[in-house]
């Protein structure tokens, strides 16, 4: 009797799930199978060692190196003849995602009056994938002034969470670059604010919001490595 394989223990599913060369679609396709795409999320994108992924996925290191050398090779195959990569099924299970802790500060600590901003932060600039992002910056508005800021951890939350990061820190206002539909959705559930396609810097887009001269993206959710005419609008107005 055959020995059944062990299921693979991934730790989400991928947001994308299909990438194809320029605007061929008519092209040959590989599958990548999801314990094949969670070994490159653990150890190219996340640089954890095969054993912290072998342990991660609840397999040996043996494993780990096996299904990581199939994954690359089929990178390469896309990479070098043009497929398209199409990420899809497997032999997994979804872990269970662990409810974290959200801070929930005093709403004292917000005083009346004041408007609250977040903005996507990385090194002075607005980062640009909300569901990544590891850090905000949040402004405390008084009238049209900044009255404090400070930057917080997102402690390793997935994009699920961070709405209700963002809720527990009081924000009424979200600055982001790319996000995605059911993130904007969620965000306007929660009576937050979204300004999103935004680039640049992050202090100089509070500004412009402050003068009412940020202008929102209505295609925050597509790709946002593009220029729309608000990023350029936005550019524009930072320049004067």
């Amino acid at each position: 009797m055959t020995r059944p394989v062990k299921k693979r223990i991934i730790s989400g599913s991928p947001e994308i799930r299909d990438f194809h060369p320029g605007s061929f679609r008519n092209v040959e396709s590989v599958r990548m199978t999801y314990e094949e795409f969670e070994t490159i999320r653990q150890l190219d994108y996340k640089g954890r060692t095969q054993e912290e992924c072998a342990q991660a996925m609840g397999v040996s290191r043996t494993t780990v190196t096996n299904i990581y050398r199939t994954a690359r090779s089929k990178i390469a195959d896309c990479l070098v003849n043009g497929y398209m990569l199409v990420i899809d099924g497997g032999n997994y299970i979804l872990k269970a995602r662990e409810k974290k802790e959200v801070p929930n500060p005093d709403p004292k600590n917000k005083e009346a009056g004041i408007m609250r901003i977040a903005v996507t932060y990385d090194n002075g600039e607005i980062f640009q994938h909300f569901g990544r992002t590891e850090r905000f910056k949040i402004y405390d508005i008084k009238d049209t002034d900044v009255v404090s800021s400070e930057e917080i951890e997102n402690g390793g939350m997935s994009h699920e969470d961070l709405i209700d990061l963002l809720k527990g820190h009081q924000v009424d206002t979200l600055i982001c670059g790319g996000i995605g539909a059911g993130a904007q959705n969620k965000l306007s559930d929660a009576g937050i604010r979204l300004y999103g396609g935004i680039n640049g810097s992050a202090d100089k887009a509070v500004c412009l919001l402050l003068e009412g001269k940020l202008v929102q993206n209505p295609e925050a959710g597509c790709d946002h490595h593009k220029d729309h005419d608000c990023d350029t609008n936005n550019k524009k107005a930072a320049e004067q």
